[in-house]
């Protein structure tokens, strides 16, 4: 296997745990607890009775984001794997593209829910908000793992039209 066939498995492999930790994160109602109860992106409970958050303008942003997020990192993992399945001429600009947006997004709605839940004094942020802040690496690294293998397949390109006299 070569560095371009190994650099696609470990971007698609950081891809599928990235997009595993967004869907997690991004379902589950731990992203903060408080005395009496926990919530989420979705849902609040209060001593173990669950209901379903008002609208709020940046709970809005910050699911979309997520969403968004999870549907980008499905994308770059099917494109991944399309890489890693053909044979021929293949190039993973775009796959590379996809990462880099899911990880903008994480980014942009994990920083949005953080700022609403800075200054509160009895919050805590819980598994489901660390579990979106994990997939950000994942998903940004994997981005750059499938970068780097369509600069080895530009330079190899590049050199194998030069004679070479050794």
């Amino acid at each position: 296997m070569g560095v371009k066939r190994s650099l696609q498995s470990g971007g698609t492999m950081l891809g599928f745990l990235a997009n595993s930790f967004i869907v997690l994160s991004t379902a589950s109602n731990y992203w903060i607890r408080y005395s009496g109860g926990h919530s989420g992106l979705w849902q609040e409970c209060n001593e173990g009775i669950c209901s379903n958050i008002p609208c709020d303008s940046t709970l809005a942003v910050t699911g979309a984001c997520m969403v968004l997020a999870a549907g980008c990192g499905i994308m770059g993992l099917v494109m991944g794997l399309r890489l890693l399945c053909s044979e021929g001429y293949s190039r993973g600009q775009t796959t590379c593209a996809v990462f880099f947006i899911s990880g903008l997004l994480l980014l942009i709605a994990l920083t949005v829910y953080t700022v609403k839940n800075a200054w509160k004094d009895d919050v805590f942020y819980s598994w489901s908000y660390f579990l979106g802040w994990l997939a950000l690496p994942f998903s940004i690294l994997a981005g750059f793992c499938f970068l780097l293998a369509d600069m080895i397949m530009q330079s190899t390109d590049a050199i194998s039209g030069f004679p070479v006299c050794l």
